[in-house]
């Protein structure tokens, strides 16, 4: 029977007419509402047929959903069966959940659901990727961030901020500025709030002071005013980076402008003034914040004590520190640690152990720094068994030890030249599963070069490497040049090509030392890369023996390729490398478009060949075709006369 047919009406009347309500009769295909009006009459609506779980959700059952879901014991279950009835801000709000708690497995495995089923929002992101905080890889980011299709995502302001704030937070300042190049490039209309982040960053990379003028700038331009959260980063830029002036300028343009400093702000101008030693000027800033009714908290005590050890005042010094500890700011190993490091590197190592079992009397907490500066003092003083008994002691009450301390004891033995020593500290850095850092490496590689071990210094260097480290442009110059000496030419060329690929700028003298390496060596296909990249950089007399040892026994393939990049580096090349070339392709009929080739491109380029190498070329024509011989000869012979 037809849905649509009267006489399947007919059968529900009875039932409009005893009330009258609409009433929906499920079937496979289709809902039929009956809309009772009147005694014998109705009207009938057809509509689409609705799944139960299609309605939707009433916000009192969304909530019990969400809170179902948080606690589940099998989450990728929960959000199979419930996810769909919840919107995207439920979901949302489940990513906090997760995030505040730090439950990182739940937070990525709901993440990730969001994406797969299309339930995600500028909201998402950002809550995301700020959860995360450190645990998100700078690849992972700058990976995640590229595959957002939505544009009104990836530009949107606070998921760029989330982003950038990310890659800062990881230590990656640069590749932060680079990529907010690309989104200022794309279509991102950056706020207050982003310059904000990206100034805080700056504190963190070589140039960075110089890196925030151009920011600070670019905000101004883009008509973005300067708020006590900008100057807060640019005050402390200042201080990491020694500008001392600066800082104090940018510290009263503040004031001028209405915005009133906060302990932040003055704990940054308190910085700078501890690296220009100004203890009159960080005294004068403490009774301005006095006047000002500001608290001086635990922050503010110690870095104006910093300020008193590095200009040397340990008196006051050990006088605000007992102060402090009046105070109870002195429960961590901080502030001991600022006064120990400063007497042990001003020479008074005696008084420096005294403070030191002091700090250990009063069981001040301690997370092994305290250790590493008195191990590391003794270290330099060459008082080799008082550093291990220091570092004995600290190991047994800890069972454990510190990258710093076994660096600070490394350093020790390889200046006194003991080798069994050096052995025996990284085999406890293995044992102890604890990873070489970028000093460990720099330690070990000098002292290797020191004993003349070239190789093990170069192995050492390849670890460095593949670990993420970049290392020294002096010492791998060093190390390229031992290695070129002892006839590790190929090895030599690997150290030239980790600090070639680093991100640092390296002296133009580096690439024609190691040419002359590599020429050494018979690597000249490698030394033709050299050339063809750093022309400019290397001298005539080094290309001119570089291009004559590849004519006579380089690449005959490559030899027309050496001849065109020699040429357009402005190199003039003379008749004696075209009478190597010509002579090799002689030697090798089997070249003759090689050869043709040649002939053809030296009268386009102004070159012409002597008498003594056509009478050459016409002796052994029969070899490569008498007629395209001729027409050849012919052009340079023009040439030639002009």
């Amino acid at each position: 029977m037809a849905l649509s047919s009267p006489s399947f009406f007919c059968g529900l009347a009875t039932l409009s007419n005893r009330n009258r309500r609409s009433h929906k009769f499920r079937c496979s295909t289709s809902v039929v509402t009956t809309n009772c009006c009147k005694q014998g009459e109705f009207q009938y609506v057809l509509t689409d047929y609705v799944s139960p779980n299609q309605f939707p959700a009433s916000r009192t059952d969304r909530q019990s959903t969400i809170l179902h879901i948080q606690d589940s014991s099998d989450l990728a279950s929960a959000l199979a069966r419930h996810g769909d009835t919840l919107k995207v801000q439920d979901m949302n709000v489940i990513l906090r959940y997760f995030g505040k708690l730090n439950r990182r497995p739940e937070l990525c495995q709901v993440f990730e659901w969001m994406q797969q089923n299309q339930k995600i929002n500028v909201a998402s992101y950002s809550s995301y990727v700020k959860f995360m905080g450190k645990s998100l890889s700078c690849v992972d980011a700058v990976e995640m961030y590229r595959d957002i299709k939505d544009r009104s995502i990836k530009f949107n302001v606070s998921v760029c901020n989330a982003f950038l704030s990310s890659l800062i937070k990881n230590g990656k300042s640069e590749s932060s500025l680079k990529l907010f190049t690309q989104m200022k490039r794309d279509g991102l209309v950056p706020d207050v709030f982003t310059y904000s982040t990206l100034l805080a960053g700056c504190a963190k990379v070589n140039g960075g002071y110089y890196k925030a003028l151009e920011l600070v700038q670019e905000m101004m331009s883009n008509g973005l005013e300067m708020d006590s959260v900008t100057y807060g980063s640019l005050l402390s830029v200042c201080a990491s980076h020694k500008e001392c002036n600066e800082a104090a300028k940018y510290f009263q343009k503040m004031k001028d402008e209405g915005h009133s400093p906060n302990v932040y702000h003055y704990s940054s101008l308190l910085n700078a003034y501890s690296a220009d030693r100004n203890y009159e000027k960080a005294e004068a800033l403490i009774e301005e914040m006095r006047s000002a009714g500001l608290v001086l908290n635990k922050v503010i005590y110690t870095t104006l004590l910093k300020v008193y050890v590095k200009g040397g005042l340990f008196e006051k010094s050990k006088e605000l520190l007992k102060e402090l500890e009046a105070l109870g700011y002195a429960k961590d190993e901080m502030p001991f640690c600022l006064l120990m490091d400063g007497l042990a590197k001003s020479g008074h190592l005696l008084e420096a152990k005294s403070v030191f079992d002091e700090m250990m009397e009063k069981q001040v907490k301690t997370d092994g720094y305290s250790y590493s500066i008195m191990i590391s003092a003794f270290c330099r003083r060459g008082l080799l068994e008082d550093a291990k008994k220091l570092a004995s002691e600290f190991e047994e009450k800890y069972d454990k030890y510190d990258i710093v301390i076994l660096n600070a004891m490394l350093s020790a033995y390889c200046r006194a030249g003991k080798m069994e020593n050096v052995m025996s500290m990284m085999k406890k850095m293995d044992d102890s599963a604890i990873s070489p850092d970028w000093n460990t490496f720099n330690i070990l590689i000098r002292y290797f070069c020191k004993e003349k071990l070239y190789l093990l210094a170069y192995r050492t260097m390849e670890d460095m490497h593949s670990k993420g480290h970049q290392p020294e442009e002096g010492l791998c110059s060093s190390l390229i040049y031992h290695l070129g000496k002892t006839g590790a030419h190929s090895e030599a060329f690997s150290v030239y090509n980790m600090l070639r690929y680093s991100k640092r700028t390296i002296s133009n003298a580096l690439h024609e030392n190691i040419l002359h390496i590599l020429i050494a060596g018979r690597l000249l296909k490698d030394a033709y890369v050299v050339v063809k990249d750093n022309a400019g950089f290397i001298s005539q007399p080094a290309i001119k023996k570089f291009s004559v040892n590849f004519m006579r026994s380089g690449n005959v393939n490559l030899i027309n390729d050496v001849m065109n990049a020699m040429h357009s580096s402005g190199h003039k090349i003379d008749q004696e490398l075209f009478d190597l070339a010509i002579a090799r392709y002689i030697a090798k009929p089997e070249k003759k478009e090689l050869l043709l080739w040649l002939l053809k491109w030296m009268p386009v380029k102004g070159y012409a060949i002597d008498s003594s190498t056509r009478n050459l070329i016409l002796k052994n024509s029969h070899l490569f075709g008498h007629q395209l011989i001729a027409e050849s000869l012919s052009k340079h012979l023009v040439m030639s006369k002009r």
